[in-house]
């Protein structure tokens, strides 16, 4: 199944953002239409009921009968529904009788509720004109004029108008709607082609270069300019792929057994330390009696005893050094840590004393007992091989001046030859002066 893509779901989320604009728009404009429809509609009916009123008392001046009057009435009332002014309209008298009715005349009609009690207010003296009843359910409201004349009972008219109509007001609101429904899609359109270039389209260039990236070229290089935080992005992605490639050459060259840095690494640390002028103490490392006891023991125990050397440097950045320290595995039992000339000491004083602790603990009883392994020299003769200890060499720029890694070296070579006529675990610092 194919999945969804980011350009699908922008132009979905356009979609019903249009919708949902386009239905608040219409639903104000609905809202608006009907009270405006209504407030017409009022006023057309104060104006007609108005006219009515007028035309009735000119009506009752007249020297005709009553008959004859309600005739004149009849017709005027008749002209106004014709031309749509009113819904219906009927007349009662004083019984709540319906006398007249422009829906036609039903024997014996009589007035509903609202009939009744406009007429007992009329009995009790009180004005009616302009009474008005809203009927919801059938969307029409009406109003009450009282039909006087000299020395007789009064008749009551009922005027019917109608509401707003919801299908007249969106019939003015559709036009409006329609208009704006294409513009809002044209601008939802354009949009769309916007993101999809100025997002979608660097997603993209990003999910290739990773793709590239993956396949092994970690030289690749990205350019998103465009001034925001995809270009921050891009910067963010070049500066791993170069953080992957120092990675790749620190794994290329850190030594198999320990995962601790090599020789290019390590020259390079030193190199860089000096450039910037860093005062800075370069700590060697040689186990003394090793190939005695990597003869006896075997290369296993051999490669433990390194791999726990490499582990008691770790932990003595770790407790006393600090987070620019630097350990580093030349190869063999050849070990090297950079740190800075004030945290020398405690750094290989930890060294000596844990590494006396533990590398004990790989001998037999009995050689530790006596105190020594017996052994072939390098001349072949066989003898005795105190336990192992450790012998630090410290080469710093704090007392001479250091141009190169290579002088660092040869220094080196030359404190540890002092370091290892030393009994046991020690450090010699080299001290001399230019």
């Amino acid at each position: 199944m194919k999945a969804i893509t980011l350009k699908s779901r922008i132009i979905v989320l356009l979609t019903i953002f249009t919708i949902i604009v386009i239905g608040i728009f219409i639903t104000v404009q609905l809202a608006h239409e009907l009270k405006m429809v209504n407030k017409y509609n009022e006023n057309q009916a104060q104006i007609v009921s108005l006219a009515l009123g007028n035309t009735w008392d000119r009506i009752a001046g007249l020297n005709v009968s009553r008959d004859r009057k309600i005739d004149l009435f009849q017709t005027k009332i008749y002209s106004l529904k014709k031309a749509k002014s009113i819904t219906k309209a009927y007349i009662f008298n004083n019984l709540g009788r319906v006398v007249f009715s422009t829906e036609g005349l039903m024997p014996e009609a009589r007035g509903d509720y609202d009939d009744f009690n406009i007429m007992n207010k009329l009995d009790k003296g009180e004005t009616i004109r302009g009474e008005t009843v809203v009927d919801e359910q059938q969307k029409l409201f009406s109003i009450y004029i009282p039909l006087r004349e000299a020395d007789a009972s009064p008749f009551i008219l009922r005027v019917f108008f109608s509401l707003g109509d919801i299908w007249a007001a969106f019939n003015q609101v559709y036009n409006p709607a329609l208009t704006m429904g294409i513009l809002l899609v044209l601008v939802s359109i354009v949009l769309g082609f916007l993101l999809a270039r100025l997002v979608i389209g660097p997603i993209r260039v990003f999910n290739e270069a990773a793709k590239t990236v993956a396949s092994g070229r970690l030289d690749l290089r990205v350019d998103v300019p465009t001034g925001d935080e995809l270009e921050e992005l891009s910067d963010t992605f070049n500066y791993m792929t170069k953080e992957l490639i120092k990675m790749k050459e620190r794994a290329e060259n850190a030594n198999p057994l320990t995962k601790l840095p090599g020789n290019v690494m390590i020259q390079e640390e030193a190199e860089r330390r000096i450039k910037v002028g860093e005062k800075f103490t370069v700590i060697y490392c040689d186990l003394d009696n090793f190939k005695a006891f990597n003869d006896k023991y075997g290369i296993h125990k051999g490669d433990d005893a390194i791999k726990l050397t490499g582990k008691i440097f770790r932990e003595a950045v770790e407790a006393k050094g600090g987070a620019d320290d630097f350990v580093g595995h030349e190869g063999g039992d050849d070990f090297l840590l950079v740190t800075k000339p004030e945290r020398t000491e405690a750094i290989t004083q930890y060294i000596t004393s844990e590494f006396d602790k533990r590398v004990r603990a790989f001998y037999d009883k009995e050689d530790l007992q006596q105190g020594y392994i017996v052994a072939h020299a390098r001349d072949g003769a066989v003898k005795e091989f105190p336990i192992m200890t450790i012998s630090l060499a410290g080469v710093s720029n704090q007392f001479r001046h250091i141009e190169s890694y290579a002088e660092i070296t040869n220094i080196a070579a030359e404190i540890k030859k002092v370091a290892k006529k030393k009994e046991g675990s020690c450090f010699v610092l080299d001290k001399r002066k230019d």
